[in-house]
């Protein structure tokens, strides 16, 4: 794939070269920029868009987090800090890692391929056009579903399916033969997939019915796993599987 354009916003000067170091050993990698501030950072997006942000979270004037939030169009982000107590709150917004001081270069590494992954994921899922609306097209009659996944367009039988797993912006469908990861929504599945063989049980748990063998307290056992099921969704899920 393509070079991963990157910018660094970090107060800190040993921090920004750190970083311009460890982005340089790797290839595939290229830093667009190194910014003081979130205040630079928006100038210089406001020049060129960027993939991945190397964001520190303490920083005068305004954090990362809220400079997070006041971009429209978000690359990935990493952030990098040496706070330790922001890291539920990074996944919140969606970061892709949180590296914490000092960190070293293997573990810059591993954050960097996650973000890799996702990039490629995104690449290939944008690279197939979306079919045309059908026509009287009847749901219950189909019996898969289409899945983009690493180049790859997966026809996927319901059968097949044991449950599906909400992972922000991405889910994953658990097959018999492993994990299909793609770019979707559990919220767009819960319109598509049909209502008499699927049902959701948490913000991030759609089950296949038929393969529920057991409720166990708050639990439902699905194979080996054992899924939770959300305060919200107990009274419709107890009415349908009991």
């Amino acid at each position: 794939m393509s070079k991963i354009n990157c910018l660094v916003v970090d107060d800190e000067e040993l921090a920004r070269d750190l970083l311009e170091n460890y982005i340089g050993r790797l290839p595939h990698l290229a830093l667009f920029g190194k910014c003081r501030d979130p205040f630079e950072a928006l100038e210089a997006l406001s020049t060129q868009s960027v993939d991945l942000l190397f964001l520190d979270i303490q920083m005068p004037g305004m954090t990362g987090m809220e400079f997070l939030k006041t971009l429209r169009n978000k690359p990935l982000v990493i952030f990098t800090t040496a706070y330790s107590e922001f890291a539920l709150e990074s996944y919140n917004l969606d970061a892709t890692d949180y590296l914490l001081k000092p960190f070293s270069f293997e573990r810059f590494v591993q954050a960097v391929n996650k973000a890799t992954d996702l990039l490629a994921l995104r690449k290939a899922a944008a690279g197939y056009p979306t079919p045309p609306e059908k026509v009287a097209e009847t749901p219950a009659a189909k019996d898969f579903i289409l899945v983009k996944s690493e180049h790859k367009v997966h026809r996927l039988r319901f059968e097949d399916i044991s449950y599906i797993e909400g992972m922000r912006e991405y889910v994953a469908y658990h097959t018999p033969n492993g994990r299909i990861l793609s770019l979707n929504s559990l919220k767009s599945l819960e319109e598509e997939l049909p209502t008499d063989q699927f049902l959701r049980i948490h913000k991030s748990y759609i089950v296949a019915i038929g393969k529920v063998a057991a409720m166990e307290g708050n639990l439902v056992l699905v194979g080996k796993e054992k899924l939770p099921i959300g305060a919200s969704y107990r009274e419709v899920v107890m009415g349908r599987l009991l």
